[in-house]
């Protein structure tokens, strides 16, 4: 899959798996901030990225930065739509530092990781009745 992406500054890497097998590419911060105790603040990566119609961008934490800095992917999981790729449209990763100290994000810090993943588009059926019998409340299948 190609996708497009823009630089907003020179200076910035091109994404990239770590690996050649790896399911994400890495995403890195562009800027150097502190992250304060309990603090969320949005990491730009200097980067915008197309996805093609049907995709989406998902942002997912790397496995390491929640133990390494303390830091995890505020809203849980990004999700950056295909039509999100106008000339400034920067990729952002929303952090949240839940340690008690502050955390120093320098520019070039790997963040989270870039998935892009099929969203297909939904119409609504709407029905009186559902076929399947209810399965009780939250957590009903098991303890």
């Amino acid at each position: 899959m190609f996708l497009k992406i823009k630089r907003l500054d020179g200076a910035v890497g091109l994404p990239a798996p770590a690996t050649g097998r790896a399911a994400g590419f890495d995403l890195a911060s562009a800027v150097d901030l502190e992250i304060p105790a309990g603090g969320i603040r949005l990491v730009g990566t200097g980067l915008v990225i197309s996805v093609p119609d049907g995709y989406f961008l998902g942002i997912f934490a790397r496995s390491s930065t929640p133990l390494k800095r303390g830091l995890i992917v505020a809203n849980g999981v990004g999700v950056i739509d295909a039509d999100y790729c106008g000339p400034n449209d920067e990729i952002k990763i929303q952090v949240l530092n839940v340690t008690d100290a502050p955390v120093r994000v320098v520019k070039g810090d790997r963040l989270a990781q870039g998935i892009v993943l099929p969203c297909p588009q939904i119409e609504w059926e709407e029905v009186a009745e559902m076929a399947a019998p209810t399965r009780g409340g939250f957590g009903s299948t098991g303890s």
